[in-house]
Formats: structure tokens, sequence, C-alpha cells
């Protein structure tokens, strides 16, 4: 298929109500979730009433994830698109923690079938890495994404006003002067960058150039254009429009910074991105205070979280749908 084949393919809704056993079907929701880079860091192993969502630690990312952190929270993502989809198929599912693995197993017993918001939500949601409209949330939006943004032992920070804006967007170019500078960090973004749309669907991941707002090209040429733009200067010229273009700013951050609660955090992410696109919002992250060790827990004291782990941060407003990414075939992630 061609890109825009394969886009069609990946970003619709399947079939449920007919096999709620069907967990192949179930996988594919999964794997519509959000990961770093796009590198969908997961392995599902179907059993009997039970899948086991677990890390695929060959698809790390160690330059800008040196602890793991995103990959873990991959994986909440990708258990709470599971549990959504379980339960439009008619299944309740029961998710736990197991430190053996790492990972979570959820075991399944039938319940009425439950289509929700969220489930349907689920082929809208995209990272949109392009600026937004700036119009205010009503008290409603806000209190909706708030809702969804909570977990156990999870919050949501939600920041509305400028000087909120300008604070992030600091710390954000901190970020980026931070990572721009480390050699390994650039190699190993250029590594997940898919230039055009052959590329893409060769690979099934990676960023996808056209994604961020850059043409589809040939690899060489990609390459060759990054030597005369690619900053951090740039960098931050553009995140510093796209965020105060944002008309919210949200923080999910975490009581207890361990696996389980790095797990939590990402379906408490994938929760408001969905809820967002269910509202008709776009959300892109903008993580880079979070990537960079010694800033994370400054940028904590500067919005008034000391103490907690800030996991992922993205950014919420009105704006235009993105080229989307791709994903891989459900049997290279199925044990």
């Amino acid at each position: 298929m061609n890109y825009s084949d394969m886009v069609s393919e990946t970003w619709r809704h399947g079939e449920l109500g007919a096999a709620p056993h069907d967990y192949r079907a179930l996988v594919r929701y999964a794997t519509l979730a959000a990961s770093s880079h796009n590198t969908q860091p997961w392995i599902f192993k179907l059993e009997s009433n039970r899948i086991q969502v677990l890390p695929d630690l060959s698809r790390r990312c160690p330059a800008v994830d040196p602890d793991d952190h995103h990959l873990y929270a991959s994986l909440g993502c990708a258990t709470e698109n599971l549990l959504l989809a379980a339960q439009a198929a008619g299944l309740k599912g029961l998710c736990r923690f197991d430190a053996s693995t790492s990972g979570l197993q959820v075991d399944f017993e039938e319940a009425p079938a439950a289509r929700s918001a969220l489930f349907d939500a689920i082929p809208l949601r995209q990272c949109s890495r392009s600026e937004y409209d700036g119009a205010p949330l009503s008290a409603e939006e806000l209190e909706q994404l708030q809702g969804a943004g909570h977990g156990d032992g999870v919050s949501v920070l939600l920041m509305t006003d400028a000087d909120q804006k300008g604070l992030v967007a600091d710390y954000v170019a901190k970020g980026n002067d931070a990572q721009f500078a480390d050699p390994a960090w650039a190699r190993e973004l250029k590594s997940w960058i898919r230039f055009n749309g052959k590329e893409a669907v060769h690979s099934g991941d990676g960023l996808y150039g056209p994604a961020t707002g850059n043409p589809d090209v040939p690899r060489w040429l990609g390459l060759l254009a990054m030597k005369g733009t690619f900053s951090a200067r740039n960098q931050n010229k553009k995140d510093y429009r796209h965020i105060h273009s944002s008309s919210a700013i949200a923080v999910i951050y975490s009581e207890t910074d361990d696996i389980p609660h790095w797990i939590e955090a990402g379906r408490c992410y994938q929760r408001l991105a969905l809820q967002a696109a269910a509202l008709g919002l776009r959300t892109a992250f903008i993580n880079q205070p979070v990537e960079v060790g010694r800033l994370r827990p400054e940028f904590a004291r500067a919005i008034g979280i000391d103490g907690r782990r800030p996991d992922l941060i993205l950014r919420i407003g009105r704006g235009p749908e993105m080229p989307r990414s791709l994903r891989r075939p459900i049997g290279d992630v199925i044990r």
C-alpha cells in the first residue's frame, strides 16, 4: 500500500461486537496509542481470558529516555486503549502491574458492551504539531479534561494564562538547548524520522516528516535540509509560537517516581488526549522539561508540584488535522 492507503487502513474503527474474544482486534486498537518517537515499544501476549502488555526493550531510546520512563508510559497508553476497546466489545478488563515482567496483566470477564466517547475518539487522536487558534476553553471543557487526566497516584495540572504558558515555554527552551547540544540525542532523533511516505510505510513506525510540518522528501534531502535548520534556536522559536497559540498546557505528574506510576501516567495521558479529541481539540507533546533530568525537579518547583515527578507535558487547543503516523502490522507485536 502507499502512505494514503495505509493511513486509511490504520486510522479507522474495526469490527468488535460480533467477536468479543477476538483479542487481535483489541490489540489493533491498543497499537493506536501514543508512544515516544512513535517507537511502539510494546509486545502483547495473548492467553485464555488474558492479555499481557509487555515492554519491548529492543525499541528503547536511551538518549531521550535514559530511564525508560516514556517507554513504560507508552505501555500505559496502549493499555488504556485496550481496556476501552474491550469494554466496547463486551468485556471487562481487570488490570494489574506484574513486577515479574514489568508489564501489565489484563484479565477479562464478560460484561455488557458499552461504547464510550473515548473509545469512539481512538481513531481521531493524534499529536498535532501545528499552531492552534488560541481560543479559550470553556469551564465545562476544562472540567472534562481535568477529570480524564486523573488516576491512581497521578494528577493533571492545567495551565491557561499567558504567564503560565510563558513559564512553560522558557523551560521547553532550556530543554531544547540541552538536547540539541547532545550529539547522541540528535543521532537518535534522526534515526526515528521517516522523511517520506515510502519510508513510513516500510517501517510502520517513527516520526513521519510531514506530521511535523516538513515536506515529504527523499531521506538524503531531508538530512541535508536538517544541516541548515536543525538547531535549538529554530526549535525554540517554533515551540514558543506553538505554546502561546495553545488554549491550555497540561502537566501530568505522579506522587511516586516508579514504573507502576509511569504506566499509570501513560493511561491518564491517553484518556486526556482522547477526551480532547472527543471535544474536537488537538494535542501535542512538549516534553523537553521532563526529558532533561537536571531540569525536571526545577520545573516541578516552578509549577508548584515540588516533590512529585512531572511525567508528561502537552498543549491543547483547536487547530488543523496533521498527516498521520503509521503503525506496524499486528503480527509484529503479538507473541
